[in-house]
C-alpha cells in the first residue's frame, strides 16, 4: 500500500506499513469526511457499509450515488438476516442489555470480513469516523486502539476534529451530505436506532410515517406470537423511561404521541456503554452535535 501524504509521519507511516485501511462508511456525514480525508492524505483504503436492512432509503441512494461517485467503489456488508428477519427469528426486539442488532447485522459480518482478508495474508486496520466531540463517552476515546472483537486495529483519523471540519472537507470536495441531515435529521443510522432520541423519533414518525407502521405491525404479530406461547407482556420497539418512573414497554403509537410533546426523558438512554455497540467501531452513524 502507498501512503505518500504521510511520508512527513513516521510514526503513521509505521502504523499502516504492508496494512489494508478498510474505511467503514455508514452513509453519515463523519464517515465520509474520513474517507475524503484519508484520500487527501494519499492513503488507500478500501471502504465497506454494512447493510442492516433498517436503512432510510435515502441512505441507500446517497452511499450507491454521490458517496460512490465521490469516495470510490463502497463494498456492501450484509448479514444473514436483516433487522426485520432478526426480530422475527428471535420472537423479540432488541433491548440494551440484548442488543443483538448490533452483534448479528454489524459486528459480525464485518468480523468475518476481516477474518476473512486475514485468511488471504493482510493485516488489516479499521479506520472509522468518531469524533470525540459528540459525546461524554467518545472523548474518552483513543486516537488507536486494538479491538479483540474484530481482532485488528482500530484507528480514528478524525477522532479531534469539530463539526466545522466536517463540513469544510465536504465543501472542498463538492459533496452535500445525506439528504437526511438537509431535511433535519440528526442522524441517519437504523431507522429508527433502539437507542433514538426523542425528536429523532418525532422526526420519524413526520417523515416516514410507513416506517412506524412498520414497526406497528411488527408489535403486533410479535405481541400475538407471545400471547400464543402464554408470555405475559407486550412486545414493543422502545422500553420508555421517563424520569419519576421505571421503564416500561410502550407501544410505538404511545411512544410517538410523547415524542411529539415537550415532557422530558429519553427512549431509552441514548449512548451505549463507552465500551460497546457499533458507535465505538464506527460502524454506524450515532449522531453528534451541530
Amino acid at each position: 500500500m502507498s501512503y505518500g501524504g504521510w511520508a512527513d509521519n513516521p510514526e503513521l507511516a509505521r502504523r499502516l506499513n504492508g496494512k489494508r485501511v478498510i474505511a467503514s462508511v455508514s452513509g453519515g456525514k463523519d464517515s465520509a469526511a474520513m474517507s475524503l480525508y484519508l484520500r487527501e492524505l494519499g492513503i488507500e483504503h478500501d471502504r465497506v457499509f454494512m447493510d442492516t436492512g433498517w436503512e432510510h432509503e435515502a441512505t441507500y441512494e446517497y452511499v450507491r450515488g454521490p458517496l460512490t461517485a465521490k469516495l470510490g467503489p463502497i463494498r456492501e456488508i450484509r448479514p444473514p438476516k436483516g433487522m426485520v428477519e432478526l426480530i422475527r427469528s428471535k420472537s423479540m426486539f432488541p433491548r440494551g442489555n440484548i442488543r443483538f442488532c448490533t452483534e448479528e447485522l454489524k459486528v459480525f459480518p464485518f468480523r468475518a470480513h476481516v477474518a476473512a482478508l486475514a485468511d488471504a495474508g493482510h493485516e488489516v486496520v479499521n479506520a472509522v469516523g468518531i469524533r470525540a466531540e459528540e459525546s461524554p463517552a467518545r472523548k474518552l476515546f483513543t486516537e488507536w486502539e486494538w479491538s479483540a472483537t474484530l481482532d485488528c486495529d482500530v484507528w480514528r483519523p478524525i477522532l479531534r476534529w469539530s463539526f466545522e471540519d466536517v463540513v469544510a472537507i465536504h465543501g472542498r470536495h463538492g459533496l452535500l451530505p445525506n439528504p437526511l441531515y438537509l431535511k433535519g435529521a440528526s442522524r441517519v443510522g437504523c431507522w429508527p436506532c433502539i437507542y433514538a432520541r426523542k425528536a429523532e423519533i418525532a422526526f420519524v414518525a413526520k417523515t416516514d410515517p410507513a416506517r412506524i407502521d412498520e414497526i406497528r405491525a411488527l408489535e403486533t404479530e410479535l405481541t400475538a406470537g407471545r400471547e400464543k406461547r402464554g408470555t405475559p407482556g407486550r412486545a414493543t420497539f422502545f422500553a420508555r423511561e421517563i424520569a419519576g418512573e421505571a421503564k416500561r414497554a410502550t407501544p410505538i403509537d404511545e411512544v410517538v404521541t410523547w415524542a411529539k410533546t415537550e415532557r422530558g426523558g429519553v427512549i431509552p438512554m441514548f449512548d451505549p456503554p463507552a465500551d460497546e455497540g457499533c458507535m465505538r467501531w464506527g460502524l454506524c452513524d450515532t449522531g453528534g452535535p451541530k
